[in-house]
């Protein structure tokens, strides 16, 4: 008779219940005819029960292997199923590590073309810096050199001021104001800027003879020198202010007031603007200025008195083509003005450095050569 519990096999779980098996225990001590309750059993019993018994051991082991199989498949089943969810998270897993790695690859691949293109933006903002660095030395070195040029014309035009003015001429500074003998022979139409046509009645610009100047007592008119001492503080070309109103009204006006009305409101305008120009006509040029006679005159008559005068001069208002020919005294009363604007803007840009007074004189002598020159006087040319 088998007793005790059967032991499971190796590798698989113990079995979750175990099953009764109803056993009998045989006591030596009494007699083979007792039952374990103080029953007497037959002998016909005992045989029986002795029969049975192995039947029963037999089929509780049965239950017990079919059991413990039952817990193997199942327990097999279990791990089989855990095996295939591992297998699939690993896949998910693996598939997710290769979708990371594309998206590194792409990434790397977006840095380094972004790395490039910055680089190369990088180079060409050097280059047109560099570029642009030579450009600006290169226009720093041309303005240095304009403005050595213009220093240097601003030294020679200073030079020029203090050591010629209008009221003495320096006629080596100024070759238009030699004589016809020492500038020798004329070709073609000389022409010279209203602005630096330093020539005044004192003077003959073309003889080159000095009037001698009457002795006269001299004494400051104290309104003219208080508005020219206040338009001095800050001299300007506006014709408003007190100082350049009264010279207007009082010699600029008349000076260039001519019977060709029309023509000399051209005139005025073209000498306040700078931008009238003089003329010497040559004598052998004289037959061939037919075609401009008809419009702007002839060498015999004057274009602003409209009299019938030798005509040595001709004037151009700016940059037209048209030629007026005009006679000495027209030609008297044009400079006298330009001299007066000419000594003016001197004054306007700082190259006369003398004291108010000298200054002063100066700008009534000129006054004084405008009313003389409307007046109708003015030096005989050669």
């Amino acid at each position: 008779m088998w007793s005790g519990q059967p032991h499971p096999d190796k590798g698989h779980p113990p079995p979750l219940e175990a099953v009764p098996v109803p056993w009998k225990s045989v006591d030596p001590c009494k007699s083979p005819r007792e039952s374990p309750g103080g029953l007497a059993e037959t002998p016909g019993g005992e045989e029986a029960q002795g029969e049975e018994s192995p039947a029963a051991g037999q089929l509780d082991v049965l239950r017990l292997r079919s059991s413990s199989m039952e817990i193997r498949e199942k327990g097999s089943e279990f791990l089989k199923e855990e095996l295939h969810k591992a297998q699939k998270e690993l896949k998910l897993k693996d598939e997710e590590c290769e979708r990371l790695s594309k998206v590194r690859e792409q990434l790397e691949r977006e840095l380094e073309e972004l790395t490039a293109s910055l680089f190369e933006e990088a180079h060409k903002m050097v280059r047109e810096a560099n570029m642009k660095q030579a450009a600006s030395e290169k226009q720093l070195k041309e303005a240095r050199g304009k403005i050595d040029v213009l220093q240097a014309e601003v030294s020679a035009l200073k030079t020029l001021v203090l050591t010629s003015t209008p009221a003495s001429p320096n006629r080596e500074l100024h070759p238009q104001l030699l004589s016809p003998t020492k500038a020798g022979p004329r070709k073609g139409h000389l022409r010279h800027k209203s602005t630096s046509s330093a020539l005044c009645p004192a003077v003959c610009p073309a003889a080159g003879h000095t009037l001698t100047p009457d002795k006269e007592g001299k004494e400051v008119d104290t309104t003219l020198f208080a508005e020219f001492q206040a338009w001095r503080e800050s001299p300007t070309l506006d014709k408003t202010c007190p100082f350049l109103d009264r010279v207007y009204r009082e010699d600029v006006g008349p000076c260039l007031d001519f019977t060709m009305q029309e023509l000399s409101a051209l005139v005025r305008a073209a000498v306040e603007d700078n931008t009238l120009t003089i003329e010497p006509v040559a004598s052998q040029t004289l037959p061939a200025v037919k075609v401009a006679a008809v419009a702007c005159g002839s060498t015999n008559t004057c274009a602003l008195s409209g009299l019938a005068r030798a005509c040595r001069h001709r004037i151009r208002l700016g940059d037209s083509e048209s030629h007026y020919y005009i006679s000495p005294s027209s030609r008297a009363r044009i400079t006298a003005v330009c001299n007066f604007f000419t000594y003016v803007r001197y004054i306007q840009q700082g190259l006369v450095r003398q004291e108010a007074e000298p200054m002063f004189w100066e700008i009534t002598r000129l006054r004084k050569e405008m009313s003389l020159a409307k007046l109708g006087f003015f030096p005989q040319e050669a």
